[in-house]
């Protein structure tokens, strides 16, 4: 794993479709991203990034919320399992995954005994996070060999 970074983040509206997702569910809820960009394309709204998927609540047991989404120019209300937001401003540590992005789980844990061996602390309640982020950067038409993806761990820092 590259070495973590500590970055400061402006807030940031963005536009999502948000579910309740089991473990084993996530990828199918990922290909629902096309109802998150027919929402924004059908409000002539252009996304200003990277798209990414947001865990609110992460518990293995009892299921994921998450929402998966687009950082836009300014909030939008949603409707039905779109809504819109703001992501928060801080600090954040940030990692960059190179490869399948079935290797997220071990970056995530990578990354999470890194931050506990500099004593950093999340924006966490529990099983609840004020931010926790993967940023995908790179666009399926441009690099379909999901091997080369490059994805980006974005988790806030509390205070």
């Amino acid at each position: 794993m590259p070495e973590p970074t500590i970055v400061e983040r402006d807030e940031q509206p963005y536009v999502a479709l948000r579910g309740k997702v089991a473990m084993n569910e996530i990828a199918r809820f990922a290909d629902r991203m096309h109802e998150v960009i027919g929402w924004i394309a059908a409000r002539n709204i252009e996304p200003v990034g990277a798209p990414f998927f947001k865990y609110d609540v992460v518990d293995m047991e009892e299921g994921l919320v998450m929402e998966i989404g687009f950082p836009v120019e300014e909030r939008h209300s949603g409707e039905e399992q779109i809504v819109g937001g703001l992501l928060p401003a801080g600090r954040y540590v940030s990692v960059t995954h190179l490869g399948h992005p079935d290797g997220l789980l071990g970056a995530t844990g990578d990354l999470l005994a890194w931050a506990d061996e500099k004593g950093l602390e999340w924006d966490a309640d529990g099983n609840k996070w004020g931010c926790r982020l993967e940023v995908y950067k790179s666009d399926p038409r441009e690099v379909p060999d999901l091997n080369d993806w490059e994805t980006e761990l974005l988790f806030r820092l509390r205070g």
